[in-house]
């Protein structure tokens, strides 16, 4: 093995690692008492059963890890990339043709592994702690029509990414960014109204109380509002949640039906005014202009290893190829990768945080935005206080118990403020 594929090896060995120290922290920071602001909320079992949730999707989270990271070593020592590598080469179809064939073997592959974990979490896991709604129909189905997006969607951007970086030399990381970026904004317009669909049905929130509280919150701050709309969450989950999508006259607010089932009409506005904070302080649009620009830096590199020969020759192949330089420049982009998204998830938090003090300031609500996150938390067996470093490491928001201290903190604020308003709850 040459250098870089022990540095390879080692950013796969010391990231397994590092999750491992992450996970154990979190699960030896966990304590049998109840914080106080959430006395009244979690009953003793409940509060039990959610540290036997944590614990159980965390030794289940090791099985999976283990079991990808064993397997690519297996293949990659076994000689399995430079097999697969000729096999290709050997059908003569082309370098794209060839380079689709390649990745899809490896994207089949994986799937064909993860299938029992996801299927064990679903029917298992999720269903043990009364979550799982999802049927055997919709499971496969859902498992189909993810396969069709990426045949209808994915490959023909793969295939551009592997013509260009085959024939347009030192130009092409800047043709497939730019290929990139007009998927990525193609994508915020037509999944709310063409993708996402095909797996829930979304119906418009009808009139009455909710509907009348929530046009007259977005008409006070002045937010042109028409696409609210109800999601069927429950047809495969218990659990509840909302969020903003779209652009333009594509964009839209869905609620989960789960949460309006679960919450008052007070608590269901100020889950939206935090929604609403989002698109109004540009979260939506910073985040999309973050993606955008680490696509960039990623095609960049791409371009100085995709024929780089030591890279080749440390999966054992010789003669350097698009569609191989793709998938090991994957694993070599690994250690930036999880630095540019451990930098990615610390904004994220920050947006959560202005979100919800958007929400205090202009819904007047902030009781019942603490209220509903406190509900949410219960009825998904939330960690009320995972260990730093693990937020550090996988929260793209804050724990819950950090979000409702925030929160009380403004409503303090807000209260103690000389001539300003008390906040309703």
């Amino acid at each position: 093995m040459n250098a870089i594929g022990i540095v390879i090896l080692a950013t796969l060995v010391l990231g397994a690692a590092l999750d491992l120290v992450a996970d154990l922290l979190n699960l030896r920071r966990m304590h049998t008492e109840l914080p106080a602001a959430f006395a009244g909320w979690y009953d003793p079992d409940r509060y039990r059963q959610s540290q036997t949730y944590q614990q159980v999707n965390t030794r289940f989270g090791w099985g999976v890890a283990m079991t990808d990271l064993g397997v690519l070593l297996i293949f990659w020592f076994g000689g399995g990339f430079g097999w697969l590598d000729q096999w290709v080469r050997a059908l003569a179809l082309g370098p794209v043709a060839s380079g689709l064939i390649f990745i899809a073997v490896l994207a089949a592959a994986k799937a064909f592994i993860a299938q029992p974990f996801g299927i064990y979490a679903t029917f298992v896991i999720e269903a043990r702690f009364g979550f799982n709604r999802t049927t055997w129909p919709t499971f496969l189905l859902d498992r189909a029509k993810g396969v069709g997006l990426a045949v209808l969607l994915g490959a023909p951007v793969l295939s551009a990414v592997l013509f260009f970086f085959q024939s347009a030399g030192a130009d092409a990381w800047w043709y497939c960014w730019m290929i990139t970026v007009g998927f990525m904004l193609l994508m915020h317009y037509i999944a709310p109204t063409w993708i996402m669909p095909l797996f829930n049905r979304f119906t418009p929130l009808p009139e009455g109380e909710l509907r009348a509280a929530i046009t007259d919150y977005a008409r006070r701050i002045d937010f042109a509002l028409d696409n609210i709309f109800v999601m069927d969450g429950s047809k495969r989950s218990s659990k509840a949640n909302a969020f903003f999508t779209g652009f333009g006259r594509h964009r839209r607010i869905v609620l989960f039906d789960t949460l309006i089932a679960k919450h008052t009409v007070d608590e269901l506005v100020a889950v939206l005014a935090h929604e609403m904070g989002h698109f109004r302080q540009r979260h939506i649009l910073k985040m999309l202009l973050m993606g955008i620009g680490q696509a960039g830096l990623m095609f960049y590199l791409l371009s100085w290893f995709i024929s780089y020969p030591p890279l080749f020759a440390a999966f054992g192949i010789e003669t350097p190829s698009v569609h191989a330089g793709l998938v090991f420049f994957g694993l070599l982009y690994t250690p930036l990768d999880l630095l540019l998204g451990m930098a990615m998830q610390c904004i994220s938090r920050r947006h959560e945080f202005a979100a919800d003090r958007f929400a205090v300031t202009t819904a007047r609500r902030g009781g019942a935005l603490a209220a509903a996150l406190k509900k949410l938390s219960v009825d998904t067996l939330s960690n009320l206080d995972p260990h730093p470093f693990y937020v550090f490491l996988h929260y793209s928001h804050p724990p819950v118990k950090q979000r409702v201290a925030a929160i009380e903190a403004s409503l303090g604020a807000q209260r103690g403020a000389p001539g300003q308003q008390g906040l309703a709850d």
